[in-house]
């Protein structure tokens, strides 16, 4: 049976029950369980700041009704920092290389602040539609424009993400092939290759990171747009 480099894509099953839940299930079980003592371990108080860190950075450009979301996006970066980095190791499976997946994640979000600011200001969320002082014969073409971009919005967050985890895990796969083959026949082209391996995958778990940030904080700036 022949396998393509895409296959690694593909969600695993088992006797036909697909595996992606377990996936999914799995960073939860790497948290570990809140505890009410004063005195807690170093892996709690390590989470703790990291969970202080990350809500300061997404909060901060908010004002007090953004407050409100704090929990949720937080909860999304956590999960989307978990799952990539998760997806690095050997035989394991990243659902975040998944369109549909991140897609699902991305639509609700944002239609969520786009009803938001509908809500609570529909005036203000309407005139992002048309910029002021816009000329008289251009106001069609910039309402199609403006709408234009504001409904592919979601479209982008998911195909980023996935695009970035994609061609990262592509690119691994290659030159890892590429080591694994060359190895008996040329030495130092195969150590070559493992050193650029070894900066790829560096430069990887860094994508890791920066791409679950920049798609939870695109998701707060889309907030601070509508509040």
């Amino acid at each position: 049976m022949n396998l393509s480099f895409f296959d690694q894509f593909s969600s695993p099953s088992l006797f036909g029950i697909p595996l992606i839940l377990i996936s999914l299930t799995f960073p939860a079980l790497l948290l570990p369980s809140p505890d009410n003592r004063w005195v807690t371990n170093r892996l709690s108080t390590l989470q703790l700041w990291l969970i202080n860190l990350i809500t300061k950075q997404l909060m901060t450009p908010l004002n007090k009704k953004g407050h409100k979301w704090a929990l949720i996006l937080t909860s999304l970066m956590i999960f989307l920092l978990l799952v990539n980095l998760l997806g690095l190791l050997p035989y394991t499976f990243t659902p975040t290389t998944q369109l549909s997946m991140n897609l699902a994640l991305a639509f609700p979000l944002w239609l969520a602040t786009l009803l938001t600011g509908l809500r609570n200001q529909p005036s203000t969320t309407l005139s992002h539609l048309l910029p002021e002082g816009t000329p008289t014969l251009l106001i069609p073409a910039l309402i199609m424009i403006e709408t234009t971009s504001l409904l592919i919005r979601p479209l982008a967050l998911g195909v980023r993400l996935t695009a970035n985890l994609t061609a990262g895990h592509l690119l691994i796969q290659l030159i890892s092939t590429a080591t694994v083959a060359l190895y008996s026949t040329m030495p130092a082209i195969s150590l070559l290759t493992l050193l650029i391996l070894l900066l790829l995958t560096i430069l990887e778990v860094a994508v890791a990171m920066i791409q679950a940030y920049v798609f939870v904080l695109l998701l707060s700036l889309y907030l601070q747009e509508n509040i």
